[in-house]
């Protein structure tokens, strides 16, 4: 998880040059990230059942694939076309990868492990951008493509570590039952219209809302801070850098602490309203330090939410790991589909719509937690 996320925050600082060069704005950008959102939405249901019935470790090996093969794509576009394709795979790779670790974790856990142990794969996830946008800011003084070619190497070098190293988790007489049983699932768009029905719908809701409130500070940021505040590539990949491993850090210190202390509803309303706050401080000011501060608390935030919401679903999931993993990307997906394609349309008529409408949606999002997650957390963590 690592260093997929390490491949993906490598171009996160060169993304305003290779719009610029392409001659594309905000929508472009925002586009981009949703067209990833769209194909990871498409295929997470699918890769997690997958999972469940022929193991983790062949889907994880194909997600790292996928992102090579993706990234490589990007690296020869000379238009923007085939960067968009890229994305498409890129999306089928994250897809395969992410709820299958998350179901992963899952198999390897008790119940009493799994919130620190979700903890630190949240961590692991972070922690690919705080090496990742350091690292692709300075690349791209060897040239705007040069981040694209390392983060194919960075996806190749993990899937041979995951193919030697790697054992899989689901014993092989599960597996084969699994792969006996007739059985048949739904399609994706049926699951998440039948997904109002499950006891943990409003958690992911939330899932949902974390992610449009954060795709809508991700997809934009690099071009704001540039247009507004006239951020060079180097100082976003210091931010960056400097903000994710802040907020790691306060991650793997405060979350499994302030969940013993305050119970995991008041955690959830609280770090979604602080989130919307931030995101409206982040207008205030240009000055470098300033945004700094603010974007590590925004961090900060989001990285206490993530595994809170992922333990709880996770304890809710029972015998299918695999396929509420893969619900729980979808709806990730969702977000990230509709969060960057509103924040790049928002952007082109005014700079600070798109933060202010993700603070709304993130504020909405803690009154609905505060008001509706009461019984229903209090049964999932017992």
């Amino acid at each position: 998880m690592f260093l997929a996320n390490l491949s993906m925050g490598l171009v996160i600082p060169i993304l305003p040059e290779l719009l610029k060069e392409f001659g594309a704005g905000g929508q472009a950008a925002g586009y981009l990230v949703s067209c990833f959102g769209l194909t990871q939405f498409l295929f997470s249901p699918i890769a997690g059942n997958l999972s469940d019935q022929y193991g983790r470790k062949p889907m994880i090996i194909t997600g790292l694939i996928l992102f090579a093969i993706s990234n490589l794509m990007a690296a020869l576009a000379g238009d923007l076309s085939l960067l968009f394709v890229s994305r498409l795979i890129g999306g089928m790779g994250s897809a395969a990868l992410i709820p299958v670790i998350v179901a992963y974790i899952a198999d390897i856990t008790t119940d009493d492990q799994r919130s620190k142990a979700m903890s630190w794969l949240g961590a692991s996830m972070t922690s690919g951008f705080i090496i990742g946008p350091g690292l692709g800011g300075f690349l791209s003084e060897l040239g705007i493509k040069a981040p694209f070619y390392a983060s194919a190497f960075v996806g190749l070098l993990a899937m041979v570590c995951s193919l030697w190293m790697l054992p899989e988790s689901l014993p092989p007489e599960i597996r084969l039952m699994r792969q006996h049983t007739k059985e048949k699932k739904d399609n994706v768009f049926r699951q998440i219209a039948l997904s109002v029905q499950y006891r943990y719908f409003i958690l992911l809701l939330i899932v949902f809302a974390i992610t449009f409130g954060l795709t809508h500070f991700e997809a934009i940021f690099p071009l704001f801070v540039v247009q507004g505040y006239g951020f060079t590539t180097r100082e976003i990949a210091i931010l960056l850098t400097v903000c994710s491993l802040i907020g790691t850090f306060n991650q793997i210190v405060l979350t499994e602490r302030i969940s013993l202390r305050f119970g995991e509803k008041k955690i959830i309303g609280a770090m979604l309203l602080l989130s919307a706050v931030s995101l409206v401080f982040l207008l205030f000011s240009g000055n470098f330090f300033y945004v700094m501060f603010v974007t590590m608390l925004f961090f900060t935030f989001n990285n206490i939410l993530r595994p809170t919401i992922n333990t709880l679903l996770s304890k809710e999931a029972g015998e299918e790991q695999g396929f509420v993993a893969g619900m729980n990307n979808a709806y990730t997906s969702l977000g990230t589909i509709f969060g960057p394609m509103l924040a790049g349309i928002l952007y082109d008529i005014h700079i600070d719509l798109p933060y202010l409408f993700g603070a709304f949606v993130l504020l909405v999002s803690s009154f609905v937690s505060v008001r509706r997650l009461g019984g229903k957390l209090s049964s999932i963590a017992s």
